[in-house]
């Protein structure tokens, strides 16, 4: 099942804490349960997405984005991600996460995400999310300045570019096996 009290409790924390821009850093802090264990006991992978969320969404709280897309009837999407896992998280292990956007295109935010435990690096994740309307996908630029924030991207990092354009290689839809 969803989290979805530790949800509303981070989201309700992020309301009072101090407005971030949208090149800014959110912190969190977070336990693994032992519902979020998968049967070797330590973090399911499929719930490490689902911790993440709970990180997005204060940053974007925090950012004003949940009052945005109130105001215009936009809802958010994720449109891919890419999850490196390289520390075992077991039960009871506080986590700190920090949620950061290193920058846009035309279509995309791109979400940084990582995970750490006692100042050692569990998961690092790239998430590429939009902005949607009934129209289709709001851009970038017209989200930020709904923020009154610059919409003017900084460069994206050369690995955030060459993923964007190894995800763009791959075929939609994919080959359907026999």
């Amino acid at each position: 099942m969803y989290p979805f009290l530790r949800l509303f409790k981070d989201a309700r924390r992020s309301r009072t804490a101090p407005p971030l821009p949208v090149l800014g850093t959110h912190v969190s802090h977070h336990i693994c349960w032992p519902w979020d264990l998968d049967p070797w006991i330590e973090l399911n992978n499929g719930r490490t997405l689902t911790i993440y969320d709970l990180g997005r969404v204060p940053y974007g709280i925090r950012l004003g984005l949940d009052r945005v897309t109130r105001e215009n009837g936009w809802g958010m999407t994720v449109a891919g991600n890419s999850l490196r896992y390289r520390r075992r998280v077991r039960a009871f292990d506080r986590l700190e996460m920090l949620t950061r956007c290193l920058g846009w295109d035309d279509r995309f935010f791109y979400i940084e995400q990582s995970m750490w435990r006692k100042g050692d690096c569990t998961s690092h994740m790239l998430l590429r999310s939009a902005v949607t309307s009934r129209q289709g996908i709001v851009s970038p630029g017209k989200v930020l300045s709904a923020l009154g924030q610059d919409p003017v991207s900084p460069p994206l990092p050369d690995w955030v570019g060459a993923w964007i354009g190894a995800d763009a290689l791959r075929p939609w839809p994919p080959e359907r096996a026999a």
